[in-house]
């Protein structure tokens, strides 16, 4: 392949995620009442209330970290991997009609939807933390880099994740049906809520293995000046994306072959 040809396969292919894009944000959400813009005020309300839960709490951390910025930052995170995993299991029944169409594949329609919950996920933050830093709430972002790469992590995983979510679910009825309870009940050991300096030596060394963790660690090492990890493990991180992505990959080719389109 030819580097012009190359390019070429990746404007169609970023022309098919866009319309896919288009497409998923009209079939959710529609153009009556706020529209599109329920995208964004949905998660946006969940974080609200959750940090408002937060806020009379005080944090075992050292240097006066606040609640309220700890809470929407690990909520809205985990709000984005649970709507990107939560919601693969349902792809191919709502998009079955578009695979007659060659460059159209199950990879663009799990891409457009990791795109939309990124996206939805990255504004709210900025709203909502801006928000809390304009009153007084929180401070600024300590260091912005540590934070964005904890938000593109969650990303790569959520969407590996949700390509073997995919392929099981259509395998298997039982796989969709379990995504939405285990996805809650993952949610105390995401890491979304603590910090595993809290914790004794036993139970870090149990939690360390959960790969979520290392990513939330960075979001607050990111988030917080005083805030400080020595648990950190990125190559462990980066393992379990890209085995996640390449199973993944692996799956949906095998899977793409034993759909009917008739």
């Amino acid at each position: 392949m030819t580097a012009a040809s190359f390019r070429a396969a990746l404007r169609v292919q970023g022309n098919v995620i866009g319309a896919l894009i288009l497409r998923e944000l009209h079939t959710r959400f529609g153009r009556a009442n706020i529209g599109y813009l329920w995208l964004f005020a949905e998660p946006m309300l969940l974080a609200i209330a959750v940090a408002l839960l937060h806020s009379n709490h005080d944090l075992p951390i050292a240097g006066g970290i606040r609640p309220i910025p700890f809470a929407i930052a690990g909520y809205g995170l985990f709000i984005m991997f649970r709507s990107v995993v939560s919601r693969a299991e349902s792809v191919i029944e709502a998009n079955r009609p578009l695979l007659h169409h060659r460059p159209v594949t199950i990879a663009d329609m799990l891409i457009a939807r990791m795109a939309l919950e990124a996206v939805s996920t990255i504004v709210m933050l900025i709203v909502l933390l801006g928000g809390a830093w304009a009153l007084g709430l929180a401070d600024p972002l300590a260091r912005p880099e540590a934070f964005a790469g904890a938000v593109a992590l969650m990303c790569w995983f959520s969407f590996g994740l949700s390509m073997l979510v995919t392929t099981a679910s259509h395998q298997s009825p039982m796989v969709g049906r379990l995504v939405h309870p285990l996805l809650y009940l993952s949610m105390p050991l995401s890491g979304a809520f603590f910090a595993l300096s809290w914790f004794p030596q036993g139970v870090r060394d149990l939690l360390v293995w959960v790969p979520t963790v290392h990513i939330f660690e960075l979001l607050k090492v990111g988030q917080f000046e005083p805030f400080e990890s020595r648990w950190i493990d990125l190559p462990y991180v980066i393992g379990w994306c890209g085995a996640l992505t390449l199973f993944g990959l692996l799956g949906l080719k095998h899977l793409r072959a034993r759909i009917e389109l008739s």
